[in-house]
């Protein structure tokens, strides 16, 4: 296989920015953001969410069944940036960013544009990411998109011309 043109190829298609947050059976908080988020059903409304295997958010919505998936909107690069890395919980804020819990128990980031509530269904466990499949349970929309849903959303590309994933 040619290992450029995969990577150009694999480039191609478009992703949207999320972060997932999640709590361990602690009630530690944990958050991550992740791009890889597709619905695959609307009755029961199912999205599929690929998640890094190592990661805290994946183990605590592996452990707990719970979390949100907060939909980042246009101009909310530095949201992205900022669960790039490890979450801290200081000042009732996650990474400086206002929380407040949903009813499934898992933060909720107010700045974000909507949040979604759900529940592990099922783990496909292959390669380095792992997909979840999680059911809809709640959601919220924080700020009113203008136009089309799809077009208020944080886009890899929104990030800048040399920021990539996967490939």
């Amino acid at each position: 296989m040619d290992e450029a043109a995969k990577k150009t190829a694999l480039r191609m298609i478009p992703y949207g920015i999320y972060v997932l947050t999640a709590k361990d059976a602690d009630g530690k908080p944990y958050a991550s953001t992740i791009n890889w988020v597709t619905q695959t059903s609307f009755s029961p409304p199912l999205i599929a969410i690929a998640m890094k295997a190592d990661s805290g958010s994946y183990a605590a919505l592996k452990t707990t069944g719970s979390a949100v998936l907060n939909v980042l909107g246009k101009g909310q690069q530095g949201a992205a940036f900022t669960f790039f890395k490890p979450a801290e919980l200081a000042d009732g804020k996650l990474s400086g960013e206002a929380i407040h819990d949903a009813a499934n128990g898992a933060p909720v980031i107010e700045s974000a544009a909507a949040a979604v509530e759900c529940k592990l269904v099922t783990t496909v466990e292959q390669g380095d990411h792992h997909v979840m499949i999680v059911e809809v349970t709640d959601a919220k929309v924080m700020r009113e998109p203008e136009g089309r849903a799809d077009e208020a959303v944080l886009e890899m590309k929104d990030l800048g011309e040399k920021v990539f994933y996967g490939g």
